[in-house]
C-alpha cells in the first residue's frame, strides 16, 4: 500500500514537472511569436506607401513574365503589425525589418534622396523589381547606407542615371540586379572587385558601356550568374577567366569580336548556361570545348554559317538540354549527338536535307524556315513526350504520319507551308493536348475529320490555302476556347445552317471563310453566338507557355507579318487579344447583311466583300464604334451610305465600291479621308471625292452618335496602355486581289531568364 502511495506521489510530481516545461515552452515561444517591428519603422513603411499611387499598367510587364502582379501595400494598414504585412520579413527576435519585397506591385511615383525607405537600416533583402519609379536616381548616399544588403533587386523599374559607386561599398551583397532600366555611364570594373561575395550580378539592358580590355588585377571568387546583355561589350571580355567557379553567362547584343586564338585563352570548366545571342559571331566559340557540363547554349541570330564542327558534338553530349542556334546560316545537320537534349531550336537558317532524327526525350522542335525536303518519317512519333513541334516553311512532301496526331503531351503542332498531300489523318488523340494547329499552305484534300474536335483545348486552328472539300464544320463550334477559325481558299461548299446551340464559337475572335464556295444567306445564328466578339476578353493570352527543364518556353502564335489591302506596309499583329475580325468575302453569300453584326461591339474587320448580297447597309453598323475597316464592294448593295457610319471614328479603310448605292457621300470625319477608289463602281454616288457632283443636294442632318459601349470604352488599350493605331501595330488580314484575309504567323521561343541563384 505505501509503495502505492508513494508511487501516485511520483506520478503527481512527474505530471506537474511535465507541465511546467510545456508552459514554459509556450510561454518562450509565445514570447518569440509576440516580436513586432517598430513604431519607426512602421510609421517609415506606412510613409512610403502614401509616396506611391497604384496604377497595375506600372507593373504590365510582370504578366509578360508569368508572375502574378497585385498591390501588395494594401494590406499595409497604420496600427497593426507591420512584420504580418504583405512583402515584409521580420527577425524572429528582434522585430526589426529584414527584407522588403513590392515587385509587382503596382508602384507609381518617385524615390527621392529623403524617402523613407532608407530609415530602414536593418535591411538584408530589398526587391522593388517591376515597378514604375518614373527615372529615379539611384540615390548614391541613401542606398549605400543600406550596409546589412544582401540581395538588392531594382530591375525594370525605370531607374535612371548612373550607377552610384555607393552601390559596390554593399560589401554583403550577394546578389544585385539593376537591369532593364534607364542607367547610364561607364562601369568601372575595379569598382565591381569590392564585392567578393557576389553570386549573382545582372546589368543587363541598359545603356552602360565597359571598356573590356582594361587589366584588372581582381577576381570574384563567389560568381556564378553574370549577365551583361546589351551592355556595348565590343570584345568578348578578358577579365572572365578569372571567375572560376562561373555557372551562368549571358553576353547577348553585345557586338563581340570572337577569334580562334583568344579564345583559346578562356577556361569556363563550371558553365552551365552560356548565352551569345545577336552578337554579330560568325562561329562556335572554341573554348565551348572545355564546358563539358554545359546544360543551355543560345547562339541565336548570329552569322554562323556552314555546319555544326565535330568537336562540338562532344560539348555537353551527356548535358545538353537546350540548343538555340536559330536564324543563323547554318546549311546541313550531321547528326543530333546530345543525349539528353529537351529543346532544339534550328527556325530561319538555311539547313537542307531530310529531318534530322531526333533524340528521344526532346519536348520542343522547330526547324521552320529551312530547306527541308522528303517525307515526315513516322520515327518522329518515337518522341513520345514531343510538345511543340513546328516544321512549317520547308518544302516536305507526302501524307501527314497516322501517329503525329496521336501523340497526347502536343501541344503545337505547325506544318504550314509545306507540299503535303492526302488527307488529314481521321484519328487524333482521344486524349488530345493540341492548342495550336497549323496546316496552312499544303495540297491537303477530302473531308475534314469530326475527330479533331476532340482536341478539347484547341485554340487556333488554320487549314487555309488547301483543296478540302466539305461543308461548313459546325461541330468545332464545341471546341470551347477556339480563338481563330481559319478555313480561306479552300473548296468548302453549301448553306451554313444555323448555330444547334446558343454556345457554337462563343469565343472565337478570328473567323476567316473567305474564297470558298459557300451558298445561302450569311449565318445570323452563327454571328449571334460569337459572345468574344460583343465583349472582348483582354485577359487571353495569345501564346503557350510550356515549363520545360525549368525553363519557362513561350511558343508566340500572334506575331508575324501583316499587310493591308492597297498598303505595303508590314508590321507585327503583337496582340490577339485586341482583334476581332470576320472574313466571309469570295463566296457565294446572298440576301441582306443580318442586322445581328451591329451587336459586335468588339469587332475590328469585317470584309462581306465578292459576295452576292443585296439590301440596305444596315444602320446597326454604325454600333460597331471600334471597327477600323470595313469591305462591303462588289456585291449587290442599293440604298444610301448610312450617316451612322460617319460616327465610327476608328474607321481607317472603307470599300463599298462596285455596288449600286445611291446618293451623295457623306464627308464628316473619317470619311473626309476616304479617296474615290472607296465608292467607284456605283453609279448612283455623287460629289466628292467622286468627280460626279450631286443635283440639288439634300442636306444631311448630323447623325445621332450610337451609345457608348461599357466594355468599349478603352477599347483602344492594353492593360490601360492606350495604343496606336497606325499601320504597323495593328492586326488585319492579309490582303489579296479580292479582300482581306488574316494571315496566321510562325511561332516562335522565348526562353525567359532562369533564376538559377535569386534567394527565394
Amino acid at each position: 500500500m505505501e509503495c502505492l502511495r508513494s508511487f501516485n506521489q511520483f506520478l503527481c510530481l512527474l505530471l506537474l514537472y511535465l507541465n511546467f516545461q510545456a508552459t514554459l515552452s509556450s510561454s518562450i515561444s509565445s514570447s518569440l511569436a509576440t516580436q513586432v517591428c517598430s513604431h519607426e519603422e512602421s510609421a517609415a513603411l506606412i510613409q512610403f506607401k502614401k509616396s506611391f499611387s497604384l496604377d497595375k499598367d506600372a507593373s504590365k510587364e510582370c504578366g509578360h513574365n508569368g508572375i502574378l502582379s497585385y498591390p501588395k501595400t494594401d494590406s499595409w494598414k497604420e496600427g497593426t503589425d507591420c512584420c504580418s504585412w504583405d512583402g515584409i520579413s521580420c527577425d524572429n527576435a528582434t522585430g526589426q525589418v529584414i527584407g522588403l519585397d513590392l515587385s509587382c506591385s503596382w508602384l507609381y511615383g518617385t524615390i527621392p534622396s529623403n524617402s523613407s525607405l532608407f530609415l530602414l537600416r536593418h535591411l538584408q533583402k530589398l526587391n522593388l523589381a517591376y515597378n514604375y519609379f518614373y527615372n529615379s536616381m539611384i540615390s548614391p548616399d541613401q542606398f549605400g547606407q543600406l550596409e546589412n544588403l544582401l540581395h538588392l533587386n531594382l530591375s525594370s523599374s525605370s531607374f535612371s542615371g548612373l550607377i552610384p559607386n555607393s552601390i559596390f561599398y554593399l560589401v554583403n551583397l550577394t546578389y544585385l540586379d539593376l537591369s532593364s532600366n534607364n542607367l547610364s555611364g561607364s562601369l568601372e570594373l575595379n569598382m565591381l572587385s569590392k564585392l567578393h561575395s557576389l553570386e549573382g550580378l545582372d546589368l543587363s539592358y541598359n545603356t552602360l558601356s565597359l571598356n573590356s580590355d582594361i587589366d584588372v588585377d581582381y577576381t570574384l571568387p563567389n560568381l556564378q550568374y553574370l549577365q551583361l546583355a546589351s551592355c556595348n561589350i565590343s570584345e568578348f571580355p578578358h577579365f572572365l577567366s578569372r571567375f572560376e567557379v562561373l555557372q551562368h553567362l549571358d553576353l547577348s547584343y553585345n557586338k563581340l569580336s570572337l577569334n580562334s586564338d583568344i579564345d583559346l585563352d578562356y577556361a569556363l570548366p563550371n558553365l552551365q548556361y552560356l548565352r551569345l545571342s545577336s552578337c554579330n559571331i560568325s562561329e562556335f566559340p572554341h573554348f565551348l570545348s572545355r564546358s563539358e557540363g554545359l546544360q543551355h547554349l543560345d547562339l541565336s541570330n548570329n552569322r554562323i554559317s556552314g555546319q555544326i564542327p565535330k568537336w562540338m558534338w562532344d560539348v555537353g553530349k551527356d548535358s545538353l538540354a537546350l540548343l538555340n542556334l536559330s536564324l543563323n546560316s547554318l546549311t546541313y545537320l550531321e547528326q543530333l549527338p546530345w543525349k539528353n537534349m529537351k529543346i532544339l531550336d534550328l527556325h530561319s537558317n538555311l539547313i537542307q536535307g531530310s529531318l534530322p532524327i531526333l533524340p528521344l526525350d526532346t519536348r520542343y522542335f522547330s526547324i521552320s524556315n529551312n530547306k527541308l525536303t522528303g517525307e515526315i518519317n513516322s520515327f518522329i512519333c518515337n518522341v513520345k513526350f514531343l510538345s511543340v513541334l513546328d516544321l512549317s516553311h520547308n518544302s516536305l512532301v507526302g501524307t501527314i504520319p497516322k501517329c503525329l496526331v496521336k501523340l497526347s503531351n502536343l501541344l503545337v503542332l505547325n506544318l504550314g507551308m509545306n507540299k503535303l498531300n492526302g488527307t488529314i489523318p481521321s484519328t487524333f488523340a482521344k486524349d488530345c493536348a493540341l492548342r495550336y494547329l497549323n496546316l496552312n499552305g499544303n495540297l491537303l484534300e477530302g473531308p475534314l475529320t469530326e475527330s479533331i474536335k476532340d482536341c478539347r483545348s484547341l485554340e487556333l486552328f488554320d487549314l487555309g490555302n488547301n483543296n478540302i472539300n466539305d461543308t461548313f464544320p459546325h461541330w468545332l463550334g464545341a471546341l470551347p476556347g477556339l480563338r481563330v477559325l481559319i478555313l480561306h481558299s479552300n473548296s468548302f461548299h453549301g448553306s451554313i445552317y444555323g448555330s444547334r446551340t446558343n454556345h457554337s464559337f462563343q469565343n472565337l475572335q478570328i473567323l476567316d471563310l473567305s474564297n470558298n464556295n459557300f451558298c445561302g444567306p450569311l449565318p445570323a445564328s452563327y454571328i449571334n453566338s460569337l459572345k468574344q466578339m460583343m465583349h472582348l476578353d483582354e485577359n487571353f493570352v495569345p501564346y503557350m507557355e510550356e515549363q520545360i527543364n525549368n525553363y519557362s518556353v513561350i511558343y508566340n502564335y500572334s506575331t508575324g507579318p501583316i499587310r493591308v489591302k492597297g498598303f505595303d506596309m508590314i508590321g507585327s499583329a503583337k496582340f490577339l487579344t485586341m482583334y476581332t475580325g470576320i472574313d466571309l468575302s469570295s463566296n457565294k453569300f446572298e440576301g441582306e447583311i443580318p442586322k445581328i453584326f451591329g451587336e459586335l461591339s468588339s469587332l475590328r474587320g469585317l470584309n462581306l466583300s465578292h459576295n452576292r448580297l443585296s439590301g440596305h447597309i444596315p444602320l446597326s453598323l454604325g454600333n460597331l464604334i471600334s471597327l477600323e475597316w470595313l469591305d462591303l464592294s462588289s456585291n449587290k448593295l442599293t440604298g444610301m451610305i448610312p450617316e451612322e457610319l460617319v460616327g465610327l471614328s476608328f474607321l481607317e479603310v472603307l470599300n463599298v465600291s462596285n455596288n449600286q448605292l445611291v446618293g451623295p457621300v457623306p464627308l464628316e470625319k473619317q470619311f473626309a479621308t476616304f479617296d474615290s477608289s472607296s465608292y467607284e463602281g456605283n453609279e448612283g454616288l455623287c460629289g466628292s471625292p467622286l468627280s460626279r457632283p450631286c443635283m440639288n443636294p439634300e442636306p444631311r442632318s448630323p447623325p445621332s452618335p450610337p451609345p457608348p459601349s461599357p466594355t468599349l470604352m478603352n477599347s483602344n488599350k492594353i492593360n490601360g496602355y492606350k495604343i496606336g493605331f497606325g499601320w504597323l501595330d495593328k492586326a488585319v488580314f492579309v490582303g489579296y486581289a479580292c479582300g482581306f484575309l488574316f494571315g496566321v504567323p510562325v511561332g516562335y521561343i522565348v526562353f525567359r531568364k532562369p533564376q538559377l541563384i535569386v534567394p527565394s
